[in-house]
């Protein structure tokens, strides 16, 4: 029987990680040092299209990504730039950071609306091509 849901997890998250609104990214997300990282499955990107700028690390990949020991390693996540993840809504993104800050990745937000406050705030996208 699961004791703790989604919910309460990404609650719990929240109140350990940096949680920013969509229009406090939209101020930073140009900024050096500042790194979007969009993580959700690569069929959403090619559907809806992803943020100009972001990267993207799959949710099922990122610790991988993140950590240097791993053969999935990936030099980014060593550059020391702040690291704003988000995906569709705000759930899975508020649990990325969480993880990744339990790594020792050190600055790490989410944006508590997703992709689709993103959106709905009008902020500029772009296709993904498909490789």
């Amino acid at each position: 029987m699961i004791t703790k849901g989604i919910k309460e997890l990404c609650e719990e998250a929240e109140k350990e990680i940096e949680t920013l609104s969509v229009s406090e990214v939209m101020e930073v997300a140009q900024t050096k040092g500042v790194q979007l990282v969009d993580i959700r499955d690569i069929r959403e990107l090619w559907r809806d299209g992803t943020i100009p700028g972001a990267i993207h690390a799959p949710r099922g990949m990122l610790e991988f990504w993140v950590d240097p020991n791993s053969p999935y390693y990936r030099k980014v996540f060593g550059s020391g730039d702040k690291f704003i993840f988000y995906c569709a809504g705000g759930m899975r993104s508020a649990l990325a950071a969480l993880a990744v800050h339990h790594m020792g990745l050190t600055p790490v937000a989410h944006m508590a609306t997703g992709y689709a406050g993103w959106v709905d705030a009008n902020g500029p996208t772009k296709p993904k091509e498909r490789k």
